[in-house]
């Protein structure tokens, strides 16, 4: 899930808002069937899977892959690992049905952002597990594994097929996402609907933000600091661009906002210059923009376009180069999708009273699987903390998300 960061301690994050505990009174859950939660999340979160397209050198999300693999090869699904990017495996496991009734996708990211070593080390205390991943989300992964374990110990009640994939990448460019969906669809295999374990609080998430990331690059020319006949300030120029972030920024936040957020445009990072007596010859700027549904990448991208217009306008000096790193567009599921019904019925089996269903800003694989023509809700255990030190999952909510899972793919998988 990308997130942004939030500050340390147990104060519940924005996604997990008016959430009830999953350990609170009338929460009914059965305990975990096959294997124990704890267990397997520790064996997960000490499996470093830190993403290297974040954090150079980062460990990968193999070791975490095989894991995962030799969990589900050995509850008697079919399994296969791929590289679905040089060095960085993905993992699929299925569990056939008779054959006749429609098929389950539930999918989990395996990467991590990056941390010190120690995060990597869980530890338990009240009821929570704490370490890197364990909301973000080795909580869910941990729980689709024991679902599928549950599953496979009873495959005649199955009619259509389960399948349980971890896939990398989903902290950058989603590029294991966007893999599995072209292997899917170039093998002809049906998904009639989707899961994706994501912290929600066990809440049902159908709709989410987009976003975009663009580095704006300013060109001046290099010169000796006493030397403005010449020089031209790539950093100072871009002045009017910031200026005009802000500004827009202001114009979004009058329009209509969601609940769970409203649309926004930030600089996320800046760069430029060589040395402190010269002009800089040239400048770049990081820019995030948060959309909401209803919104569309290339809109945002033409408003980002008459910013730099704009700017030009005040001082002809300025030159700039504008080039997108990825555009993720923002989703709003239909409520009637079959998959977002049998999985609020098992929830309130579980729950005692009906789930909540919701969207969260937060964008998430769930929108490469729906632009893959695969319905996807978000549902997953309760945590908080994503990407910081004190990053937490409740482990009942694991166990309670893990039967749910269970118990959705039985009623979808008819």
């Amino acid at each position: 899930m990308i997130v942004e960061p939030r500050p340390s301690g147990d104060r519940p994050s924005a996604r997990a808002g008016n959430r009830r505990s999953a350990a609170g009174p009338g929460r009914a859950s059965r305990s975990a069937p096959v294997d124990d939660a704890e267990q397997l999340l520790a064996s997960l979160i000490a499996l470093d899977s830190t993403n290297p397209s974040l954090v150079p050198g980062g460990a990968g999300e193999s070791a975490v892959a095989g894991l995962v693999a030799e969990r589900l090869q050995r509850a008697g699904l079919a399994v296969r690992a791929w590289e679905a990017l040089p060095g960085r495996q993905s993992v699929l496991g299925v569990l056939k049905g008779a054959g006749r009734g429609r098929s389950l996708l539930i999918c989990s990211h395996l990467d991590v952002v990056g941390a010190d070593a120690a995060c990597f080390e869980p530890a338990v205390r009240d009821g929570r597990m704490y370490g890197r991943g364990t909301c973000d989300m080795k909580g869910g992964l941990a729980a689709a594994i024991l679902a599928a374990c549950e599953l496979a110990a009873d495959p005649a009640r199955l009619q259509g097929d389960v399948l349980i994939a971890g896939v990398i990448d989903e902290e950058w460019l989603s590029a294991g996402a966007l893999d599995l969906v072209a292997r899917l669809a170039d093998r002809r295999v049906r998904v009639d609907g989707a899961i994706l374990p994501e912290p929600t609080g066990l809440d049902l998430v159908i709709e989410h933000g987009g976003f975009a990331w663009w580095n704006v690059e300013s060109i001046g020319v290099e010169a000796a600091g006493d030397d403005p006949d010449h020089g031209v300030d790539a950093i100072a120029l871009l002045g009017g661009v910031l200026t005009g972030l802000l500004e827009l920024d202001s114009e979004l936040a009058s329009r209509p906002a969601k609940p769970y957020g409203r649309p926004c445009i930030h600089a996320s990072t800046i760069a430029g210059g060589t040395q402190l007596p010269a002009y800089p010859g040239a400048c770049e700027v990081g820019i995030e923009r948060c959309l909401v549904p209803g919104e569309t990448v290339a809109q945002a991208e033409g408003e980002l376009e008459q910013v730099l217009a704009r700017a030009a306008a005040l001082d002809p000096r300025l030159k700039t180069q504008l080039r997108r790193v990825v555009g993720r567009e923002a989703l709003s599921l239909d409520r009637s999708e079959a998959v977002i019904s049998e999985l609020a019925a098992a929830t309130a089996t579980h729950l005692g009273t009906a789930p909540v269903i919701r969207g969260d800003m937060g964008w998430m694989d769930s929108g490469i699987l729906v632009d893959g023509g695969i319905p996807c809700v978000a549902f997953g255990p309760t945590g908080a903390g994503e990407h910081t030190a004190d990053e937490w999952v409740d482990l009942e909510s694991v166990r309670t998300c893990a039967s749910v899972l269970a118990d959705t793919a039985r009623s979808f998988c008819r």
